[in-house]
């Protein structure tokens, strides 16, 4: 009887996994935002990085751990992004729309509360988020420091560049690499440009619970404990791992998912 209960329990965490539907719901201005929505419970939102789509998080031990002990898992293509719709103009990126969109969906789901975690450009937008839902009761920033708070930050503008068609040898890996996906570079590169900003006393009165973490191996964005102690009630951890590969380890989803309880 317990190897019959294991297979079938072996059979329904396989279909929670893998048998991701795809869903999309339109924006404010029209752009189709496409996500999928699995499990059942306490929702969590997760948000990818920069070049990234929600297929990032599958078979992470992070999105595979939050449905085994009971969490819905919404997981969103950004505009710009995977499946979701490439607008090519500025005015589908200024005024933080991409935050709109973030919000939207949750009201779209009819969701009264939920967690947050966001890695790497996904965790400037959440910062930003925080500001603006109140939904929100705990959130994870990964693998990002304090610099995105400089509406000046030169990493940003760099890269914003790059993807205009200025690369240098510090973009030219990530150039090669959007065009070896076949991403959307001029979507990209209207991400960088019109990018949100939270400034440090927006961070200040965040009241909501948040968590920083970061690999000790990653040191591109800024320092990471600062950024923690900006908030009213931040916490920080560091994990092993580099920038792009701390999110998909097992340590740091045992970070969340302890802090999550």
């Amino acid at each position: 009887m317990l190897k019959k209960s294991l297979f079938i329990t072996g059979i329904v965490l396989f279909s929670m996994v893998c048998g991701a539907q795809e869903n999309r719901f339109n924006s404010f201005d029209g752009v189709p935002i496409v996500y999928t929505d699995q499990g059942e419970g306490r929702a969590v939102l997760l948000i990818h990085g920069f070049i990234n789509s929600r297929k990032s998080w599958d078979n992470t031990a992070l999105k595979n751990d939050l449905l085994a002990k009971g969490y819905r898992v919404i997981i969103p293509d950004l505009r710009g992004n995977g499946d979701s719709g490439k607008p090519q103009n500025d005015d589908a990126y200024i005024n933080n729309a991409e935050v709109t969109d973030l919000k939207l969906l949750m009201d779209h789901l009819e969701v009264k509360s939920y967690s947050a975690v966001g890695y790497s450009r996904g965790s400037i937008l959440l910062a930003k988020l925080l500001t603006v839902d109140k939904r929100i009761s705990k959130a994870v920033l990964g693998g990002m420091g304090i610099d995105f708070t400089n509406p000046k930050w030169n990493k940003r503008i760099m890269f914003a560049n790059a993807f205009k068609g200025d690369s240098n040898e510090q973009t030219k890996d990530a150039v090669d690499y959007a065009k070896s996906i076949q991403a959307d570079l001029r979507s990209l590169h209207l991400q960088q440009k019109h990018q949100p900003v939270t400034s440090i006393n927006e961070l200040n009165a965040i009241s909501t619970e948040v968590l920083v973490v970061c690999g000790d191996q990653d040191k591109e964005n800024g320092n990471p404990n600062t950024l923690a102690r900006t908030f009213e009630n931040g916490n920080f951890t560091m994990v092993k791992g580099n920038h792009n590969k701390t999110y998909k380890t097992k340590e740091f989803a045992n970070v969340i998912i302890q802090f999550l309880k």
